[in-house]
């Protein structure tokens, strides 16, 4: 089974295997934005369409086509992978970091996954799972922060202010000599 170049996967290289609706309905979609862009006049478009509806082979859809951009060779080719949000590996960067910076991180850590998850929403990226880890490690540190003051705190308030009044330091008594 000999395969197109760059195409090397039975499914989608061989030009004589038979074609699906959906393929013909996706090369459909390349017809009607070559027209809607003015590459076809009207008159092609209609010989094209017929053409594309009464194509039996992954080969005619390729031959109907391939004068068209995402049409041809590229009607076929597997999506493009989604690009990674870089805002969402900054917050897992920052939330990796605290463990260096002593926490320091934690805060651009948290901003920083807020706005990647809502960038991945609004653009369909990659990295919410990074986001979401980033969130996830500034929070546990802001958290950890906090209880760590306010364990002090509360040790410091139970044990009297001794410790910082210079004035309730007792000093030792000499015994009486004897």
């Amino acid at each position: 089974m000999k395969s197109w170049p760059g195409y090397g996967t039975p499914a989608y290289g061989h030009p004589a295997m038979l074609a699906s609706d959906a393929d013909r309905d996706h090369a459909a979609e390349v017809l009607k934005s070559g027209f809607a862009t003015g590459r076809l006049t009207k008159d092609e478009y209609d010989d094209y369409l017929h053409r594309l509806y009464t194509a039996r082979t992954y080969g005619d859809l390729v031959h109907v086509t391939r004068q068209l951009p995402g049409g041809g060779m590229a009607l076929f080719a597997p999506p493009a992978p989604a690009r990674t949000n870089s805002l969402a590996v900054a917050s897992l960067a920052c939330g990796a970091a605290e463990f260096v910076t002593f926490g320091l991180t934690a805060i651009p850590a948290v901003i920083l996954g807020y706005m990647a998850r809502a960038q991945i929403r609004r653009t369909g990226e990659a990295g919410s799972g990074l986001a979401l880890a980033g969130l996830f490690l500034g929070w546990l540190a802001i958290v950890i922060f906090v209880l760590f003051i306010a364990v002090g705190t509360l040790a410091v308030v139970r044990t009297g202010h001794a410790v910082f009044n210079p004035n309730s330091v007792q000093h030792p008594v000499p015994a009486p000599p004897g």
